[in-house]
């Protein structure tokens, strides 16, 4: 199954899984309000008496204690959500989480970045914010509602057990839950139950409030409230176990295709196999102390709560399952875990290729086969992109002040003359220390190759997502005050803004609705600018359009003028575009492809609009091969 075909049966799954949520809810909420119904029907003795021939249940009543119970769980579900809307890292957090891409402090902390690294460089998205648990158990977690506020966590026991390649095993497993949309089915998994949770803690609060306060018999009504907080109580908690119930298996197949999508990554079974062994011989295991652990059950990659029923309410399959699976030869002995204290893996410094180059054998058919599904060719492109990568910018990528100052620089003109204008626009709103780091690096980052560009952004996205909202938007004001410097906004600077921009964004729909074939017109506006942008000969355009437009429903017609199809259209189709359901997207992205690879050469244009098509796509697409290396 590839990553189109997953994006759509998550969509499927958790619109059942939701259906099914919803009727269970159903379900408690017509028992709930039936027995408070009768409660308060019957809680005296003169509306007994007067009941006659009267109907034994009054449905008028019941409508109204049945709204006022969907309200309770429909506030519980909606606050959650609510305090869930800021993506991947309220989790974290709760979690107790420290975010290291700005500062890590140990060795250790450094080579889970660089696995996280080469891992979203592979994979072709921004690099995710990363956070450790100081916990001593062995486990991680993927958290977010796309893959741009998606956050990564790992524990604190995880980074001394583990060796680079299970880390790596480990990473890639919830790189997996990134791309196939497990997040989000997991956040509103959260959501969902805890508005059912609601209902038994209203219950609950009732009972604890009147504890003690019945036996002076001051009030008939007290006994009548107690036993409605009793029927909430109940049932409030009887749903929240059939609701964990169903979380729970769920939850245990995503992570059997999680724990099969790290292998398919890394091409080492023995890493993921390997970190499995040691949480069953640490003394921990992988639970969590932290308060809220219980609450994210299923998003963890070992499981981090013990349980009384082990077998039904277990989010993860047995650790025994999940090794047999990947080693079909296992002896059954968990491994007994100690401190690695293994240093950050070095990387290779290979020089990279120019900007336009001939494209690798294959290499746009491997990019796209590789969509959400990295391989250790793509790993090894990442290592030696990061390698290639100065020091100074590799790490002024991790600081806020670098990263605005790395964004800047980016958008620099190459002529120096034009440099020093579009550094006076910036004017006195630029803060001195972004300034005085924009000087220190404009220079290395006017001498990277073209293909390095990208990349470096991805790297310092984690930083810019820690901007309060006020410097976001000063970045964004900044960022167009540098793009109209020369009276034009070129495909390159467009590319890098909607980059910045779609990462920087709050969360939105993740799965479409649109059939390809209603967006002819926004197909056609978006092969004529990629034809234009990777060909300067018209004749060579229109060849490159017409082999895109077969590919795709409708009818081509004639290329149409640079002039016709600027960006404003171009963003314009995008904006349609990115509503397309999952099983359309590979078509479309077959097609980009075709056009490029008309003439057998990649240009930096053409490699940076496939890569911010793809970001508008949500398709974690891995960079593009040249002949020579990394396009």
């Amino acid at each position: 199954m590839d990553f189109f075909e997953h994006q759509d049966r998550a969509r499927r799954l958790s619109a059942r899984l939701v259906l099914l949520l919803l009727l269970a809810v159903a379900a408690l909420i017509a028992l709930a309000s039936l027995a408070l119904t009768l409660i308060l029907r019957f809680s005296d003795s003169a509306a007994l008496a007067g009941l006659g021939g009267a109907p034994l249940v009054d449905w008028a009543l019941v409508a109204k204690v049945a709204a006022l119970v969907i309200g309770v769980v429909l506030l519980g579900g909606l606050y959650k959500g609510w305090v869930l809307r800021r993506g991947g890292r309220v989790v974290a957090e709760r979690l107790g989480g420290r975010l290291i891409n700005l500062e890590p402090r140990d060795l250790s902390e450094r080579r889970l970045l660089n696995v996280v690294e080469e891992m979203a460089i592979a994979s072709g998205i921004a690099v995710p914010p990363v956070y450790v648990l100081d916990e001593p158990a062995i486990n991680a977690f993927a958290a977010g509602l796309t893959p741009q506020d998606a956050v990564i966590g790992v524990t604190r026991g995880a980074l001394e057990r583990l060796s680079r390649d299970e880390l790596q095993g480990v990473v890639a497993h919830e790189f997996s839950h990134i791309f196939h949309g497990d997040m989000r089915l997991n956040t509103r998994l959260v959501s969902v139950l805890h508005g059912i949770l609601l209902l038994g803690l209203t219950g609950r609060l009732l009972l604890r409030g009147l504890q003690g306060r019945s036996r002076g018999g001051r009030s008939s009504g007290l006994g009548v409230i107690v036993l409605m907080g009793a029927v909430l109580w109940v049932i409030g908690y009887a749903g929240t176990f059939f609701g964990n119930l169903i979380k729970a298996a769920v939850s245990r197949q995503r992570e059997f295709l999680a724990d099969a999508a790290a292998v398919q990554y890394t091409r080492n079974a023995a890493g993921i196999g390997g970190a499995l062994k040691k949480i069953g011989g640490h003394l921990p295991g992988s639970h969590l102390a932290a308060a809220n652990a219980a609450e994210f059950s299923h998003m963890y990659f070992g499981q981090g709560v013990s349980l009384a029923l082990e077998g039904w309410m277990a989010t993860h399959p047995a650790l025994a399952e999940r090794i047999r699976r990947l080693e079909p030869g296992w002896d059954g002995r968990f491994i007994a875990s100690r401190a690695e204290g293994e240093p950050a893996a070095s990387t290779l410094a290979t020089p990279l290729p120019p900007g336009v180059a001939a494209l690798g054998p294959g290499s746009l058919e491997q990019a796209l086969a590789a969509v959400g599904n990295p391989g250790q060719a793509q790993l090894r492109a990442a290592r030696q992109v990061l390698g290639g990568l100065p020091t100074a910018l590799h790490g002024a990528a991790h600081e806020r002040t670098g990263a605005q100052a790395l964004v800047y620089a980016l958008l620099l003109a190459p002529e120096l003359d034009e440099r020093r204008r579009q550094l006076e626009m910036l004017g006195a709103g630029l803060p001195d220390e972004v300034r005085a780091a924009l000087r220190a690096h404009e220079g290395q980052v006017a001498g990277l190759e073209a293909s390095q560009r990208l990349p470096l952004l991805e790297l310092a996205i984690p930083a810019l997502k820690q901007l309060d909202r006020r410097q976001m938007l000063e970045l964004r004001r900044q960022m167009a005050t540098l793009i109209r410097a020369d009276g034009r906004v070129s495909l390159m600077e467009w590319c890098l803004l909607r980059i910045v921009e779609r990462n920087l964004a709050g969360p939105r729909p993740l799965h479409g609705t649109e059939e390809l074939a209603a967006l002819c017109g926004e197909a056609r506006v978006l092969m004529a600018v990629l034809a234009h942008a990777g060909h300067a000969d018209e004749g060579a355009a229109a060849r490159a359009f017409e082999t895109a437009m077969a590919l795709l429903p409708g009818t081509a017609g004639s290329l149409p003028r640079r002039a016709e199809v600027g960006l404003r259209p171009l963003e314009q189709a995008l904006r349609r575009l990115g509503r397309l359901k999952p099983l359309q997207k590979p078509r479309l992205l077959k097609a980009m492809a075709a056009c490029i690879a008309e003439d057998g050469q990649l240009t930096v244009a053409e490699a940076e609009l496939f890569r911010a098509v793809a970001e508008v796509l949500d398709c974690p697409t891995p960079p593009l091969q040249t002949a020579g290396g990394l396009g």
